[in-house]
C-alpha cells in the first residue's frame, strides 16, 4: 500500500504510537468478492439496442404535380418569388422537358442517399397512374418500406377533407386523390414526404384515415357478414412515416434567393442548402469574399472525408446524430435513425429542415412528432465548422493553397474526455458519444477514439447498453478487419466489455469471422497477459454453449493456444484459460479429442494445485467438462475419463468451498455419463448396508459419544471426560457434518476414530440420525453415513491403476463424503447428484429384486431444522424450536432453510433405510425418465463462469475503493484505525494502575443454550457465546442480545478482522474441517489464528498440526505431533515462525514450521502429567511459553530452555483457563463452580462463586471463560446457560 495511503491515519496520534502503524498493514481475511458476494452471474440487462425488424426502403414513388408554367388558382405568389426546384429553374427550358429535367434531378438527388432502391416517376399524373405506381411498387417491396414523395407545387392545397390534388387526362382540371385511397394503395410499412403548402392538413387527415380503419376492422372482427371479414387483414397504418413542409395553416416560403422546393432541399441536399442559407445570414459577414456563386464551387465529394465537401457532410452527420440521440426517447431514436439507412438520414436532413424554415415562419411537422431541435447548443458547433471552412474557400480556389482540416472532432473528443475525466457517478449521458462513434471512421483520431471509448465503457453495464444503443457495434465489429497492432490492446479491451454485457454478440463474431482476430492476439507472446486475459474471456464467450463458435475456434487451434499459457504468472489468464477450454469441449467431442492428443487433461492437472482458488476452481470446470461430453465412449476415453475422476477426487479436501462445490458438479457429469456403473455400486453399497448395525443409543451421562472403530466393521461407543469438551459445541448440523471426519487416506488396519466436536452436552447418535427430520430423506445422514462406513478407504493416490469397478466405487464414496461436507452449498449438491441415483435405482426393472420406490421430487437438503434432543439427554433442556417447514419446491437458501420431500414421505417409518419398499404408487410416470435426463444438467450447476465473467462487465480502471482517499470504505477504516489505537490507550492507563481485584460483575444474562465458547469483539463492546445450537452476539453494556449467527464449529478464531473492519468471520471453521489422517481419540478441533499471516493452524484428534493458508484456502504444511495423544491447545507467533501444542498426554511440544518435517519439532517438554488445558506462547522476540493442565500446575518454559524456569500450583480439576495478553493475569474455570483469577506470580487476586443480585445465587459449573484482549475484562459462562463479563472496580475504569 502506498505510504501516503498509511500516513492519514496517524495524524491524530502521537509519535509513540507510530507503531500502529502495523495495525493499518494488517492483511485482511476472508474479504476477497468469492467471500464477499454470492457466486453467480449478473443480471442481464433487457438489450434494446439490436434491431429486431430492422427494414430497407426497396422502392420509391417520385410525384410530382407541377404543372410548368401555370400557377394553381389559391396561391398568389410574389415578384419576384422563389422558383427553382431540384435546383432547376423550370422557366429556363420547356415545360415538358424542365418536368422531366426536375424528375430525373429528385432521383439523383435521392440516389445520394439509397442507391439501391427501386426509383419511379410519376409526372403530372392522373389518379389512375398514381394507384398504379403505389399498387405496383407495393407488390414488388413486400414487407418493406417503400417512400411516397409528393411535390404539389402546381395543384392546389390539400383540402379539409383529406384529399391532395393531381390532373385529368387533358390537364383541364385538378382532380382530388383521397389520402384513404393513398393508404390502401401505398400499405405498410410506407414512409410519405409532402413537399405543399397546408401539407399539416395531410398529416391530420392520414391520421383520422388510419385510426377509421382500425376501428372498420374491430366491427369486421365482430360481424362476420362484414364485407371486411373475409378480406386479408391489412397492416396496420401506424408504422408508416410522415414528413410534411409546414403546418396545417402555414404556406411555403418564397423568397427570391431560396429554392420553391426549400424543404425536399433540405431532405436531400443539405450541405448545399445549409450553406446557401448560412450564406444569407448576417454572421456570414465576419467571412469576408464569401458569396452564393462562391458556395456552387466548394471543391469536394461528399463521399470523400479527405475534402472539404466531404468534411462538412461527415460533421453534419455527427452533429445531427448527436441532436436527435440526446433529445429523442430512446426507442424512438432506435426506430428513426438506427432502423432504416434512407430513413435516418431523411430525419437528420429533417432537423435541418426544422432549424432553417423556422427561421421563415414555416414550421415542418412529422410523424411520429419530434421534440423542437432548431435551438440546440450544437447547432452552433455546425455554424463554427462551416464558419471556419468558408473562410478558407477563397484562398483555395484562387490560389489553390491546401485545405486545413476542422478542428470539430478533436474539440468534441476533448469535451468527452473532460465528462470522463471531472464529472462524477451519477449524471447524464454524455452528449458526444455519437461524435466519438463518426470519429472511429477517421484513422487520425481512431487510437484516440477508442481509448477514450474503452474508458466510457469501463463505468459499468449501463454505459456499454448506452453505446451500443447509439450504434458503436457495426463500427467495432468492422474494425476487426484492420491489422494495426497498436489498436489490438483497445479493441481487446472493448469487445471484453461488450461480451461481458451481451453475449449474444458471439455469432456476429463468428460470422464476420472476428474469432480468427482474437485467435491472433491470444498467441502473441508480446500482448501484455492481462489483454490476453480479455482475449481469453471474449474466446470463451464466443465458445460458450454455441456450437458454431465452438468450431470456429477449433479450426482456428485454440486448444493449443491455450494450453500454452496454461502455467502464466497471471492468475487472472490462467483462470480464463482453463474455462475457455472447458467450454470449447463442452458437449462437443471433436474439441475433446482433439485435447486428448495435445494431452490436455494432463496439462490442466497442474492447475489443481494452483494457489489461487479461482484457478483451481477453472481447472476443476474444465475436467469436468472434458468427462461429462454425451458421445459414445471407447475403451480409450473410458480410461481417460477414470484418470481424470481420480486426480478430481483429491480436491475432496481443498479449503475452498468454492472449489468443492464445483467438484461435486464436474464428477456429476461422471455420473450422467456412466449412469447403469453407478447404480450398480449404489446397489452393492444398500446390499451391505443392510447388515450394517446401527450405533447404539444408550449414553452415559456428562460425556459425550464419540464413535470408534476397533476394526474396520464394527461400531463403538466411548465416552469422553468433560474437562475435553470445552471448545467446541454440536448441533444437528455439526453432529451430521462429522461424518467426513472418517479419513479417505487412512491406512488399513489401524485403529480408526472420528469426533462430532466434541459434545458439550450427552446426546445419543442415533436419535440425532433418527430424527423427524431425517425420516423425510431418502439418502438420510444414518445411510450415508453407514455408507461411507461400510469398507475401509484406500489411499486416492494409488487409485490411478485400479480395475473398472473401482473407480465408480471410489468416486461414490467421494460423492458420500461432499454429502456431509460442512458447507451447505456443497452437500446440497451432492445429495442431489446421489438421489438422480437413487431416482434410477428405485425406478429399475423388477427382474433385478428391488422394490418400487417413490421418486424423489427434488435433490435433498443435508440442512434441516434442529432434531430432537435425545431422551437420555438430561442437559440439553433448551431446545431451539422447529421452524415450520416447508413443502413447496424450492432451492434451499443459506439463511432460511427448508426440508425438501418426496411423495407420501411422512408415510415412512423413521428409521427407513434407503432402498425400503415405499408405500404403493397408484401411478407410473410415463415421462420418468425423459424428466431425468435434465435433472442433474439443471439442479446441479453453480454460477462461477458466470460470476468470473462480471469481472469485466465491472470498472477496471477505476481506484479501488479502498485507496481511495474520499471513498466511504476508506473513511471507515480510518474512523476504526483510530478507535482501535484509543481502545487500546485506554486499556493500557487502566492496567498500568495496577488490577487488585477482578470480580465487579457488569453483564450478566442468560443464553438459550449452554455456553461452550466465549469470545470478546476486541473493539467493540461485544461478546460472542456458541452453544449446541447457534452463536449468539451480546451487546454487554445494554445487555441486548442480537439474533443468531449460525451454528457453530468452533468459535476460535470469529473475530478474525478485528482491527480492520467490522466484520466477523462465521463459516472459515467449519469449511475448514475436512478429514485429517491418522485418527486417535481426543478433544475435537484446535485451532489457532496469525492475523499477521493470515495462517489458520488447526489439530485435535490428529496425530498432525495442519497450517491452512486462509488467502490461497489450501492447506500449506503437516507437522506431524509425534505423539500417540490428542492436541488440545495450541498457540503461534508469526515472528518466530514457532507454535506450541499442549497435548492431551501432559506434554507441551516447539515447532517451528520453517524446518524440514523431520527436524521441525525443536523442544518437548513433559512435566505436566495431565492432559493439558491450556498452553499460551507470548507475542513478542523473548515471550515464554505458559502451560497449565488439568491437575492446576502452571509452568512457565523459555523455548531456548530444556526445562521450566517457573512452577506454581493452583487448584484442580480445571475446566477452563485464559491469559490475558496484555496484563499479568490468568484465570481458571473449575467443575467446582467458581472461578480464580491470578496474577504472573501465582498470587490469588481474587475467587468468584457467587452472582452479584438479590440472594447471590451461586456460580454454576465454568464451562467457558476468555479474557478482552486489551481490557480488564473476564466472561465466564457456566452450565447453568448464564453468561458474565467482570471486571475491576468502577472508580478505575
Amino acid at each position: 500500500m502506498e505510504s501516503e495511503m498509511l500516513q492519514s491515519p496517524l495524524l491524530g496520534l502521537g509519535e509513540e504510537d507510530e507503531s500502529d502503524l502495523t495495525d493499518w498493514n494488517l492483511p485482511l481475511a476472508f474479504m476477497k468478492k468469492r467471500h464477499c458476494e454470492k457466486i453467480e452471474g449478473s443480471k442481464s440487462l433487457a438489450q434494446s439496442w439490436r434491431m429486431k425488424d430492422r427494414m430497407k426502403t426497396v422502392s420509391v414513388a417520385l410525384v410530382l404535380c407541377l404543372n410548368v408554367g401555370v400557377d394553381p388558382p389559391d396561391v398568389v405568389k410574389t415578384t419576384p418569388c422563389a422558383r427553382l426546384e431540384c435546383w432547376i429553374d423550370p422557366l429556363s427550358m420547356g415545360p415538358q422537358k424542365a418536368l422531366e429535367t426536375i424528375g430525373a434531378n429528385l432521383q439523383k438527388q435521392y440516389e445520394n442517399w439509397q442507391p439501391r432502391a427501386r426509383y419511379k416517376q410519376s409526372l403530372d399524373p392522373t389518379v389512375d397512374e398514381v394507384k398504379k405506381l403505389c399498387t405496383s411498387l407495393r407488390r414488388n417491396a413486400k414487407e418493406e418500406r417503400v417512400l411516397f414523395h409528393y411535390n404539389g407545387h402546381g395543384v392546389p392545397r390539400p383540402t379539409v377533407n383529406g384529399e391532395i390534388w393531381v390532373f385529368n387526362k387533358n390537364y383541364t382540371q385538378y382532380i382530388p386523390l383521397s389520402i384513404y385511397d393513398l393508404q390502401t394503395w401505398m400499405g405498410s410499412p410506407s414512409i410519405f414526404v409532402y413537399d405543399c403548402s397546408n401539407a399539416g392538413l395531410i398529416v391530420k387527415s392520414f391520421k383520422q384515415f388510419a385510426l377509421q380503419r382500425e376501428q372498420e376492422l374491430e366491427v369486421a372482427a365482430i360481424n362476420p357478414n362484414h364485407p371486411l371479414a373475409q378480406m386479408p387483414l391489412p397492416p396496420s397504418m401506424k408504422n408508416c412515416i410522415q414528413l410534411a413542409a409546414c403546418e396545417a395553416n402555414e404556406l411555403l416560403p418564397m423568397i427570391p434567393d431560396l429554392p420553391a422546393d426549400l424543404f425536399t432541399s433540405c431532405l436531400t441536399t443539405p450541405i448545399k442548402i445549409a450553406l446557401r442559407w448560412f450564406c444569407m445570414q448576417k454572421s456570414v459577414r465576419l467571412v469576408p469574399g464569401v458569396t452564393l456563386d462562391l458556395i456552387e464551387k466548394i471543391p469536394g465529394r461528399l463521399n470523400d472525408r479527405r475534402t472539404p465537401l466531404g468534411e462538412l457532410n461527415w460533421i453534419f452527420t455527427a452533429i445531427t446524430d448527436t441532436i436527435a440521440w440526446n433529445v429523442l426517447p430512446r426507442d424512438l431514436f432506435q426506430k428513426l435513425f438506427r432502423q432504416d439507412l434512407l430513413v435516418a438520414s431523411l430525419f437528420r436532413n429533417f432537423l435541418l429542415a426544422e432549424r432553417i424554415m423556422r427561421s421563415y415562419n414555416c414550421t415542418p411537422v412529422s410523424s411520429p412528432r419530434l421534440p423542437p431541435t432548431y435551438m440546440h447548443a450544437m447547432w452552433q458547433a455546425w455554424d463554427l465548422a462551416v464558419d471556419i471552412c468558408l473562410s478558407q474557400l477563397p484562398t483555395i480556389i484562387e490560389e489553390g493553397t491546401a485545405f486545413r482540416h476542422s478542428p470539430f472532432f478533436a474539440e468534441q473528443l476533448t469535451a468527452f474526455q473532460v465528462w470522463l475525466t471531472m464529472g462524477v457517478e451519477n449524471r447524464n449521458p454524455p452528449e458526444q458519444l455519437p461524435i466519438v462513434l463518426q470519429v472511429l471512421l477517421s484513422q487520425v483520431h481512431r487510437l484516440r477514439a477508442l481509448d477514450l471509448l474503452g474508458r466510457f465503457l469501463d463505468l459499468g453495464p449501463w454505459a456499454v447498453s448506452l453505446a451500443l444503443s447509439v450504434g458503436i457495434f457495426p463500427y467495432v465489429l468492422k474494425l476487426l478487419q484492420s491489422s494495426a497492432r497498436e489498436l489490438r490492446p483497445l479493441l481487446v479491451f472493448i469487445w471484453a466489455k461488450i461480451l461481458a454485457v451481451d453475449s449474444s454478440c458471439q455469432a456476429d463474431l463468428v460470422k464476420d469471422n472476428g474469432h480468427k482476430y482474437f485467435l491472433s492476439v491470444l498467441a502473441d507472446p508480446y500482448m501484455p497477459a492481462e489483454h490476453r486475459t480479455m482475449t481469453a474471456f471474449i474466446l470463451a464467450v464466443i465458445v460458450n454453449n454455441y456450437n458454431t463458435g465452438q468450431e470456429a475456434c477449433l479450426q482456428g487451434n485454440l486448444i493449443a493456444i491455450c494450453l500454452e499459457q496454461l502455467n502464466d504468472p497471471h492468475p487472472l489468464l490462467r483462470q480464463w484459460v482453463a474455462i475457455c477450454l472447458g467450454r470449447i469441449w463442452q458437449n462437443f467431442d471433436s474439441a475433446r479429442w482433439c485435447g486428448v492428443r495435445d494431452s490436455a487433461h494432463e496439462k490442466l492437472y497442474s492447475l489443481l494445485s494452483d494457489p489461487i482458488p479461482e484457478v483451481r476452481c477453472a481447472a476443476v470446470f474444465a475436467l469436468g467438462t472434458f468427462v461429462g461430453n454425451s458421445a459414445e465412449r471407447t475403451d480409450h476415453s473410458t480410461t481417460i475419463d477414470h484418470n481424470v475422476a481420480m486426480m478430481l477426487a483429491q480436491l475432496i479436501n481443498d479449503g475452498s468451498p468454492m472449489v468443492r462445490k464445483e467438484l461435486v458438479v464436474a464428477l456429476s457429469h461422471l455420473v450422467v455419463q456412466y449412469e447403469s456403473n453407478f447404480c450398480t455400486v449404489a446397489l452393492q453399497f444398500i446390499e451391505e448396508e443392510k447388515n450394517y448395525p446401527l450405533p447404539s443409543p444408550a449414553a452415559p451421562e456428562g460425556g459425550s459419544l464419540t464413535p470408534v472403530r476397533d476394526g474396520p466393521c464394527t461400531p463403538r461407543l466411548r465416552s469422553v471426560s468433560s474437562y475435553g469438551n470445552i471448545r467446541a459445541v454440536t448441533s444437528a448440523r455439526s453432529l451430521n457434518k462429522s461424518l467426513q471426519n472418517l479419513s479417505l487416506t487412512e491406512e488399513t488396519g489401524s485403529s480408526v476414530a472420528f469426533s462430532p466436536g466434541n459434545l458439550s452436552t450427552s446426546s445419543s447418535a442415533s436419535s440425532t440420525l433418527g430424527s423427524p427430520e431425517n425420516e423425510e430423506y431418502i439418502l438420510s445422514f444414518e445411510t450415508i453415513d453407514k455408507m461411507r462406513r461400510v469398507s475401509s478407504y484406500s489411499s486416492l493416490n494409488s487409485l490411478i491403476g485400479v480395475s473398472f469397478n473401482s473407480v465408480y466405487t471410489q468416486i461414490w464414496r467421494v460423492l458420500l463424503h461432499l454429502a456431509a461436507d460442512p458447507y451447505p452449498d456443497v452437500s446440497d449438491l451432492a445429495m442431489k447428484v446421489l438421489n438422480s441415483i437413487a431416482y434410477k435405482v428405485s425406478a429399475c426393472p423388477a427382474h433385478l429384486c428391488l422394490p418400487r420406490y417413490p421418486k424423489p421430487v427434488h435433490a435433498l437438503s443435508l440442512r434441516g431444522s434442529p432434531p430432537t434432543t435425545s431422551t437420555s439427554s438430561s442437559s440439553l433442556t433448551n431446545e431451539v424450536p422447529k421452524p415450520a417447514v416447508s413443502r413447496e419446491l424450492q432451492r434451499p437458501s443459506v439463511t432460511n432453510v427448508g426440508v425438501q420431500y418426496t411423495p407420501h414421505s411422512h408415510q415412512f417409518p423413521r428409521t427407513r433405510k434407503m432402498f425400503d419398499k415405499g408405500p404403493e404408487q397408484t401411478a407410473d410416470d410415463a415421462d420418468d425418465a425423459v424428466g431425468h435426463k435434465s435433472f442433474i444438467s439443471a439442479a446441479v450447476q453453480t454460477g462461477f463462469c458466470d460470476w468470473s465473467a462480471k469481472y469485466f462487465a465491472q470498472p477496471v480502471m477505476k481506484i479501488p475503493e479502498e485507496h481511495d482517499l474520499e471513498s466511504q470504505i476508506r473513511k471507515e477504516r480510518e474512523w476504526r484505525f483510530l478507535r482501535n489505537a484509543r481502545v487500546r490507550k485506554q486499556a493500557q492507563k487502566i492496567i498500568q494502575k495496577g488490577i487488585s481485584r477482578l470480580d465487579d460483575q457488569i453483564f450478566l444474562n442468560r443464553n438459550p443454550g449452554v455456553p461452550s465458547v466465549v469470545k470478546f469483539h476486541p473493539f467493540t463492546p461485544c461478546i460472542a457465546v456458541a452453544d449446541k445450537d447457534s452463536i449468539w452476539h451480546w451487546w454487554w453494556p445494554r445487555g441486548d442480545k442480537g439474533a443468531p449467527w449460525g451454528r457453530p464449529g468452533v468459535l476460535w478464531g470469529w473475530f478474525l478482522q478485528q482491527r480492520q473492519t467490522k466484520h466477523v468471520c462465521t463459516s472459515w471453521n467449519s469449511s475448514l474441517w475436512v478429514p485429517l489422517p491418522c485418527c486417535v481419540p481426543g478433544a475435537g478441533m484446535v485451532v489457532d489464528w496469525e492475523q499477521e499471516t493470515g495462517l489458520l493452524m488447526t489439530s485435535g484428534d490428529v496425530r498432525i498440526i495442519r497450517i491452512w493458508d486462509t488467502d490461497r484456502e489450501m492447506k500449506v504444511q503437516d507437522i506431524p505431533t509425534g505423539a500417540d495423544s490428542c492436541v488440545t491447545s495450541l498457540s503461534c507467533d508469526s515472528h518466530r515462525s514457532l507454535i506450541v501444542a499442549g497435548l492431551g498426554d501432559g506434554s507441551i511440544r516447539v515447532f517451528d514450521r520453517r524446518m524440514a518435517l523431520s527436524e521441525c519439532r525443536v523442544m518437548t517438554y513433559r512435566e505436566h502429567t495431565a492432559w493439558v488445558v491450556k498452553a499460551y506462547l507470548q507475542k513478542h522476540p523473548e515471550g515464554n511459553i505458559m502451560s497449565v493442565s488439568v491437575n492446576g500446575d502452571v509452568r512457565f518454559f523459555d523455548p531456548r530452555m530444556p526445562e521450566s524456569m517457573k512452577v506454581l500450583q493452583i487448584v484442580k480439576g480445571l475446566t477452563a483457563l485464559d491469559i490475558h495478553p496484555q496484563a499479568n493475569l490468568f484465570a481458571c474455570g473449575s467443575m467446582n463452580q467458581f472461578t480464580a483469577i491470578y496474577n504472573g506470580n501465582g498470587e490469588l487476586i481474587n475467587n468468584i462463586k457467587y452472582y452479584d443480585g438479590f440472594m447471590g445465587q451461586r456460580v454454576g459449573a465454568i464451562s467457558c471463560l476468555a479474557f478482552h484482549p486489551h481490557w480488564p475484562h473476564l466472561a465466564v459462562g457456566s452450565n447453568d446457560f448464564y453468561i458474565s463479563v467482570y471486571s475491576v472496580e468502577k472508580r478505575i475504569r
